[in-house]
Parts: structure tokens; sequence; C-alpha cells
């Protein structure tokens, strides 16, 4: 069974990485931080429809302080969605701000709606943490996926990602038989593939969402991962692979029971081609992402070490026993990906 580490520490935001930050327009002055939004008055869970408890509470503010946050929050909104214009803040309004008391990021959730239509909108505030943001950016650069966040000084902005959580799509739609199951399945080889390449872990069936796109004949499928915390953290090679997860049984075994060997070797193929055509297209960017992360200490020495004799071992290569930090070690494990693609 695979064991994440349940509680890591937060990781501060040296100044290499702030410098790319920087560079590469990821920071921002914001009007309020993280720690702003801790003194709340009142709290209340927010349950689901069958009553079960999700882990979030709606949060309330006194009179003055709510109407400084709702100045403040829509104007951080306008600045994730247009670069800061204002004209239109004035239709804009926060309905709802909720905290999560589950996970490292301890997060916020803001629901913004627009007063002339009722249309709604979320974003988050978190504590900004270093490896979140290796995350994040190889997320924006490796996948197929653009990924819009930004930082102040401990703060973290980030946009929402749609679609239907992983763990509610298993459970209410694997069944339904206007499910194209074989695309569905090409996707998550692709998605596992994904994640092992730039070593993003823990993501079980709550941590990534299923997004939905109709096609002119069908539909396609898009797993997207929402949560960044475990980038390049964990020691053992089975935790950046999401078909070890228990909680994705019921898509594994629709994989086992559709899929060829073929199959499964040409869509993860596909997709190491794919990761390695954005590696190229990106390459200035990611090397100087990668010149700031292996410079990091973002995890333990024992993690480290662990993970670099499996990932040998899986590759039957020992460059990657020269590796004296996760970034080194995610930076080799691009750098295969690219030998791989010439061949």
């Amino acid at each position: 069974m695979n064991s994440i580490s349940k509680k890591k520490d937060q990781i501060k935001i040296n100044a290499q990485l702030r410098k790319y930050l920087r560079q590469y327009d990821r920071e921002k002055i914001l009007p309020i931080e993280y720690h702003n939004l801790l003194n709340y008055k009142f709290a209340h869970p927010i349950t689901d429809k069958k009553g079960k408890d999700t882990l979030w509470e709606s949060v309330t503010y006194e009179k003055e302080k709510a109407a400084e946050l709702d100045v403040a929050l829509t104007s951080i909104y306008m600045m994730l969605k247009t670069e800061g214009a204002s004209a239109r803040l004035k239709h804009l309004t926060v309905e709802r701000i909720d905290y999560c008391t589950f996970g490292n990021s301890n997060p916020f959730r803001i629901r913004i709606v627009n007063r002339l239509n009722d249309n709604y909108d979320y974003f988050y505030i978190k504590q900004a943490d270093a490896s979140r943001i290796y995350g994040l950016e190889l997320e924006h650069i490796l996948s197929p996926n653009r990924i819009n966040y930004f930082v102040d000084r401990e703060t973290l902005i980030e946009e929402h990602i749609a679609g239907i959580p992983g763990d509610q799509f298993i459970a209410s739609w694997m069944g339904d038989k206007r499910v194209n199951k074989i695309r569905l399945t090409k996707e998550f080889v692709k998605f596992n593939e994904r994640c092992f390449v730039r070593l993003l872990g823990d993501m079980r069936s709550y941590n990534y969402v299923v997004d939905i796109t109709p096609d002119f004949d069908d539909v396609q499928y898009r797993i997207r991962a929402i949560d960044f915390d475990q980038q390049s953290y964990e020691g053992k090679k089975s935790l950046y692979l999401p078909q070890f997860f228990k909680e994705n049984n019921a898509i594994v075994e629709l994989c086992t029971k559709l899929l060829t060997h073929e199959s499964f070797e040409q869509y993860r193929n596909e997709e190491r081609s794919l990761i390695s055509r954005r590696v190229r297209l990106s390459r200035y960017q990611i090397k100087d992402l990668m010149d700031v992360m292996i410079k990091d200490s973002i995890s333990t020495d024992e993690k480290t070490e662990h993970l670099k004799k499996e990932l040998a071992a899986h590759y039957k290569n020992d460059v990657f026993l020269k590796c004296r930090s996760m970034g080194e070690i995610v930076k080799k494990s691009l750098v295969m990906l690219l030998k791989d693609s010439k061949h």
C-alpha cells in the first residue's frame, strides 16, 4: 500500500525562486495576504448533498472587515482574469469564503458572483510553498494545461481548475453508458505518465478532476491535477504513479480490461513524445526553473536517496545515483525523456 507523508512542512520560497517568479511575471503586489483571512468571526462546516462533511468550513467576518475583503478579493480576481482591469469591478461581489482544515496549504476558497447575471467563479488563497510552486510551474510547462497563479511574499493565489472531482467521477459517472471508456482509459494512461515523468505525487482520486469536453461525434476527457503539494517530495517511486493508489482502482481495472499491452505502450509513448516537445518549446524557461530547483531543498535526504535508487533500477541507468537533490532527479528524468524521443 502506498503511504503518503501525512503532513509535510511548508517550504519557504528562497531568493533564487523569488527571482524566477519575478522574471516570469508570477509575482504581484496584492491588496491582502493569506493571514488577513484568518481573522474570521464564525465558521460552520459545509456538507455535501448526502450530509457528509466536506472538510470545508464557510467563514464569516465582522461587517467592516467583510466590506474590506470584498473590495480586495474582487480586485485579486480581476488580476487573475484581466491583468487588473477594473472596469467591471462594481458588478462583482464576494458571495462566500470557505476555509479548508485539511491538507498542507489550508486554502481559502473564494466564490465570486457577477451581480448582472448571477454567474459565479472561484479562486484560492493559500500559504505559499516552494514545492507547490515548482509543481504549478511544471504543470504549466509540461502538461497540455495552462495554470494561472501568482505569489506575493508568503501568499499564493490560484485560479480554479474546473472539472468533476475524480472521486465523484468514479462513484457517480463510471457506470454511465454515455461514458466513452476507451477514451477515458487512454487519458488515464497519459495522465499517469505525465505525473511520473515530472514526479508529481499523491494523485489519489480526490486530488485531480476529470474535464469532459463534447466533441463533434463524442466526448473528450482530460484529467487535471489540482493538488501540487507533493511535487518531488516522496521517496517511493510508486507514489508518483496514480495507477498504484487504491482510490483509482476502478479506472485501473477498466484500463486492464479494455487496453492491450500494445495500446498501453502506444498511449504512454504518445504522451512522452508530447512532453518532450513541450520541453523543447520552453527550453529556456525549463532550464531556468531547473537551475533553481536543483539547488533547493524540497525534501529530506532520506527520501531523495531512496527515490534515486528506485529510479536508477527502474530505468536501468545509474545516472540517477549521482543526483544530490529532488530537483536534480527531475532534471535527469527530463533529460532521459529527451534522449528517448530522439531514438
